[in-house]
């Protein structure tokens, strides 16, 4: 099963805000992360499920948090202590792939288990206090790279060690 991490991050590193929302609103880059995770189980933190309002359509949504949630009996979202349990969960309902959706703790808690990366660059910088973690580019290809107007995407894969 393929673990991939996917963000939006802005000139300065930021990612979104300490409340869970991302402070720009790029409906291109909405739409790139619709397209790509479609079909797929995403995984999310639980400030990133609340600022989302309702869960993601036709992805298996889950949820890390040691809080109880109310997930109002969908059966498309499944909430999990900690990391290990969901990709476990993950694994065992055969997942070809796991989309890493956010936010900062996540990333940070994902990045060096991660397989791959999608990271969408914004051409300009934003406020917020939560960045996405750094990573050694050393440790990661980028296999393709896809020029927009506000971002430029790029595909990493990690370095057969």
């Amino acid at each position: 099963m393929n673990i991939i991490l996917i963000a939006a991050i802005a000139k300065n590193e930021v990612i979104g805000k300490a409340t869970g929302e991302m402070p720009w609103h790029v409906t291109e880059e909405f739409k790139h992360f619709k397209e790509t995770t479609t079909g797929y189980p995403v995984l999310m933190g639980r400030k990133t499920f609340q600022t989302l309002g309702k869960p993601l359509k036709n992805r298996t949504n889950i949820i890390i948090s040691t809080n109880d949630i109310s997930i109002q009996g969908n059966p498309e979202v499944f909430v999990y202590k900690d990391i290990l349990s969901a990709l476990e969960f993950c694994e065992r309902q055969g997942y070809e792939k796991v989309f890493i959706i956010g936010g900062g703790t996540i990333y940070a808690q994902t990045i060096s288990i991660a397989d791959e990366m999608i990271l969408s660059y914004m051409n300009f910088e934003a406020e917020g206090e939560v960045k996405f973690p750094e990573f050694n580019r050393r440790e990661w290809d980028v296999w393709k790279v896809d020029e927009r107007e506000l971002f430029t995407i790029f595909y990493y894969r990690k370095k057969s060690l």
